[in-house]
């Protein structure tokens, strides 16, 4: 596990940033730091996997604005339901980045699926479309780009660890050691 002078060096101002947003008060959101931070090191010892440390320590975030907004019932809590699903900016930029890990592992695909794989999600062509530019039928089209994906699943995974929310939809990712991208 990471040293605990490690996380708060890394976190603590991503911490006030996240809080302060969400607070009114200044004073308040610092407050609201140390308190997440007092229980990310008193529950440190939980974590199973030090890959899912950042989302963990912002869930314990949410948590503790949630439980400030509750106790103090007269302030506004409109900001509740924003802090019930994970932040959208750090989900919109793990989706950016897988997708330019995409596009990279697209070229290590075989030349076939990395022409259909290209053709498909990239540059958009429907399946019959590809099927007419590269001269096969459409059930060939259709193989090559369902084989393309599968393969290309297969790389992402042994690339990266996937965080995914309640509908399997990715919220982060964690690249593994040996990923290309």
């Amino acid at each position: 596990m990471q040293e605990f002078e490690d996380i708060w060096k890394n976190y603590h101002r991503k911490l006030y940033s996240f809080v302060n947003k969400r607070v009114s008060d200044p004073s308040i959101a610092e407050d609201l730091v140390q308190d997440i931070l007092f229980k990310v090191n008193t529950k440190i010892e939980t974590l199973q996997s030090t890959k899912k440390l950042q989302g963990w320590i912002f869930q314990i975030a949410r948590n503790t604005i949630i439980d400030y907004y509750r106790r103090n019932k007269n302030l506004e809590s409109e900001l509740i339901d924003d802090l019930i699903a994970p932040e959208t900016d750090q989900i919109s930029q793990a989706r950016q980045e897988v997708s330019i890990c995409l596009t990279l592992l697209i070229r290590h695909l075989p030349d076939k699926y990395c022409e259909a794989m290209t053709l498909s999600e990239i540059e958009g062509l429907t399946q019959k479309e590809i099927a007419v530019r590269q001269n096969i039928s459409l059930s060939g089209a259709k193989s090559r780009v369902q084989r393309g994906r599968k393969l290309l699943k297969q790389m992402l995974v042994e690339c990266c660890e996937f965080e995914l929310d309640h509908q399997q939809r990715m919220i982060d990712y964690q690249p593994r050691g040996d990923c290309s991208c």
